[in-house]
């Protein structure tokens, strides 16, 4: 009978804590509602137990541009879209156990830059600012200086093992930040053979374009950029006056499915959706002539979203059964965003990743797949000001500044949202602040706003995360996620087999037995 009353109890302890997750905000007022979410996050610490099996699969989610206070930012502005205050919602990536952050800095320069950078958290050995898949033995512009100091990146080293790759962006998939996954160019702007400078033709170097597809066979390819992949003389099949920008007359779009089974191109959703993983094993699709539009401004009939590339990638690669290596990136528009002073449109896209994040969760297993959330550096964006709970996020502050005018919560250190005309700003409200195209004032007038110079955030869940800890140099990203796969250089790293992927996760189990447990109450 004890152990009946036991069982009651617990059933009760669960269906209470669920009551209280849910509570009104009343519930904040006692100590009652702080003290049972401190034991559930402390429950929750105590049962963490590092996974240290090898891991099948590889997800590296990349927010560019997403640091600390965009993280915040999108928190609030997920929980406020589904009508609540915001400031208790979580991010999906906020849930995952291990926490550490990044040192984000190129070697020849304190504010980083996207190429960089992408070749430290990718290849593992960081960069000269600008300069993509090479040591900081070349210099940016130096063409010459390529050859013999190229580094490799997990991606490539996956493929080298036997597993799928793919990169989604919502950038053309030549940029900086997917393009150190096979690139080895001296200059991150040398897109196609036309952006080649006159040095860097008569050394014989390669455009990333051309090298997309004839370094590394990378199974799934989705963002934009078809401009990059078609001589001059093809018509764009979307846009009347736009045409490809070789000049060296190649297709390489042709030239990538060549010799490929089961390979599909598509530049619109419509062909995105008829794709049928089952049987398709390479799939390019380039949905815009450079990069992908905001979220805010996406055709919905035209261009996919993030998640829905992605999803449509992971179910490609996951065929593998040796596993998978997926780049998942929402440059996009966070960054692009942020250089523009469009908080609205930055914001909006780090929810739509975060979105990404948890469908992803829902497509692998926790037990044998590594993913990694992180950003290549940060914004000089900056949130804050004196505002009540449930402030809009694109609000403005309840108190008034010394020119007796109000302001934004959400500002820019520098950039073109400058407003100082002959020494005072512009009055401030809401319905202003918070359309998609309001510039937030900036402190410093720039065209471009900067990147931050502070560490950014690294999350990770999965087998091997535990060794994300602490403050870390941003190469050493890559190091774990190629230790956590057996990937050379760690060819010997002798962990276990993955566990089987069909296993019960152990949240799940938990939420089972307390349904159980409800159940026999009500009996």
């Amino acid at each position: 009978m004890a152990g009946k009353h036991k069982l009651i109890f617990t059933g009760l302890l669960i269906f209470i804590s669920v009551q209280w997750t849910l509570s009104s905000s009343d519930d904040e007022l006692y100590a009652s509602y702080w003290n049972n979410k401190g034991r559930q996050a402390l429950h929750t610490a105590l049962n963490v137990q590092p996974n240290i099996r090898q891991a099948k699969n590889l997800i590296l989610f990349l927010g560019d541009g997403m640091g600390v206070p965009t993280v915040t930012a999108a928190r609030i502005l997920k929980g406020q879209m589904a009508g609540k205050t915001g400031e208790e919602t979580s991010l999906v990536m906020d849930t995952f156990p291990h926490l550490a952050l990044s040192k984000t800095y190129n070697v020849d320069q304190q504010m980083p830059d996207s190429a960089g950078t992408a070749t430290a958290y990718l290849c593992g050995v960081k960069a000269n600012y600008g300069t993509l898949g090479v040591t900081a033995a070349t210099q940016r512009y130096n063409c010459s200086a390529t050859r013999g100091n190229e580094v490799s990146s997990v991606l490539h080293r996956a493929k080298e093992a036997g597993k799928s790759v793919g990169i989604v962006t919502t950038t053309r998939v030549q940029h900086a930040s997917p393009g150190a996954n096979y690139a080895h160019v001296a200059d991150r702007g040398w897109y196609a053979d036309s952006d080649l400078t006159p040095d860097a033709l008569r050394h014989g170097c390669n455009d990333i374009a051309y090298q997309l597809v004839h370094n590394t066979e990378i199974d799934v390819i989705l963002g934009g950029g078809r401009r990059y992949m078609f001589p001059t003389t093809t018509p764009d099949p979307e846009y009347q006056n736009h045409t490809g920008s070789r000049n060296d007359g190649r297709d390489l779009v042709k030239e990538w499915m060549k010799n490929k089974k089961n390979a599909k191109y598509v530049w619109n959703k419509a062909e995105l959706n008829a794709v049928n993983p089952a049987n398709t094993d390479f799939l390019m699709g380039l949905f815009e002539p450079k990069d992908c539009r905001y979220e805010l401004d996406r055709d919905t009939t035209m261009d996919p979203s993030l998640t829905e590339m992605m999803e449509k990638a992971i179910k490609i690669l996951s065929k593998n059964p040796k596993g998978f290596f997926l780049f998942v990136e929402d440059k996009g528009r966070i960054d692009h965003g942020h250089h523009s002073g469009l908080a609205k449109k930055a914001l909006y896209e780090a929810v739509e990743f975060d979105r990404a994040i948890g469908r992803a969760a829902e497509l692998t297993s926790e037990l044998d797949t590594l993913t990694v959330v992180t950003a290549d550096h940060s914004h000089v964006f900056a949130f804050g000001g004196y505002s009540g709970r449930g402030n809009s996020v694109f609000g403005v502050s309840r108190s008034i500044a010394n020119d007796k005018k109000h302001f934004t919560t959400a500002v820019y250190g520098n950039g073109p949202g400058y407003q100082i005309v002959n020494g005072n700003r512009p009055d401030m409200n809401e319905t202003i602040s918070s359309n998609k195209d309001y510039h937030q004032q900036a402190a410093v007038p720039l065209d471009s706003e900067t990147h931050g110079i502070e560490d950014v955030a690294i999350f990770a869940k999965g087998p091997m995360s535990h060794l994300y800890h602490g403050v870390q140099e941003q190469s050493y990203i890559a190091h774990v996620m190629a230790y956590a796969a057996c990937l050379e250089p760690y060819e010997n790293c002798e962990l276990p087999p993955a566990s089987h992927a069909g296993s019960i996760h152990p949240s799940l189990l938990l939420l089972l037995m307390g349904l159980l447990l409800l159940s026999f109450c009500s009996v």
